[in-house]
């Protein structure tokens, strides 16, 4: 059974090729959409460090400069195996412990969280790949939720905590799970967020992560570059990139 995939008492067969010469940066930043890689590229100093391969594809890995800071950068996978699977394979890029992972998510309650970012507390966990991770729950913990709390609050961006529902298969949120879990306290459903926790835990790893919510009330100290109208408060809003990076920094100082 899927619950009893947690194997710590045997070694993986294939683990990420750490080597000597990997690059140190101060975190890693990741996002799943096409337009932020792109305004990135175009709007920031970036410098190709390493790649990794996937059978659909290479992933080259960057490196921004911001505020005297160096920090990794790269376009990942939606869904939980490839996901935490290229943060395994930055392992073998990079040298780091910080890694910030932010984009959209479904949102289970418009009255609380419309026009905010949600930050995950805890991730039910209704996906396979953290059960190779961690041992069987039905929640897993996101450890560092309160940090980025504290950076929106002295950043004065609206948000709202609560539970994510990581799910594998979101033609199959029915109705009946929907309701189950937005009574259990979940606000959002995702793809990935317990995996990387779980992942992150067995690594050693801290993960920091935020969730887009629709449209987002603009806030003084990170709308600071307009963008086009179809973009605006959708995972592909340039402005969240514009989150991450100075939340890297605020988790770097």
């Amino acid at each position: 059974m899927i619950i009893d995939s947690f194997d710590d008492k045997s070694e993986a067969i294939i683990n990420p090729k750490i080597t000597d010469n990997l690059i140190e940066v101060d975190a890693c930043i990741v996002t799943f959409s096409y337009v932020i890689e792109k305004y990135v590229l175009e709007n920031f100093d970036c410098k190709k460090i390493g790649e990794f391969k996937f059978s659909t594809g290479i992933t080259p890995v960057y490196q921004i400069d911001y505020n005297n800071k160096k920090f990794a950068f790269y376009k990942t996978y939606v869904g939980a195996p490839a996901c935490v699977g290229s943060i395994e394979d930055t392992l073998a890029v990079i040298k780091t412990k910080k890694y910030i992972v932010f984009g959209g998510a479904g949102c289970l309650d418009k009255e609380i969280a419309h026009g905010k970012i949600m930050i995950p507390t805890e991730a039910y966990r209704d996906e396979g790949t953290s059960y190779h991770y961690a041992k069987a729950e039905d929640y897993i913990k996101i450890r560092n939720f309160a940090k980025v709390e504290e950076f929106m609050k002295v950043k004065n961006i609206p948000y709202v905590l609560g539970k994510t529902w990581t799910t594998d298969s979101f033609f199959r949120e029915t109705k009946n799970n929907f309701e189950k879990r937005k009574s259990e306290g979940c606000i959002s459903v995702d793809m990935e967020c317990s995996a990387i926790q779980a992942m992150s835990d067995f690594r050693g790893l801290e993960f920091y992560t935020f969730f887009a919510s629709g449209d987002l009330l603009d806030a003084p100290e990170w709308d600071e570059r307009k963008v086009e109208d179809e973009y605006k408060g959708t995972q592909h809003d340039y402005r969240y990139f514009d989150i991450a990076i100075k939340l890297a920094s605020y988790i770097t100082d």
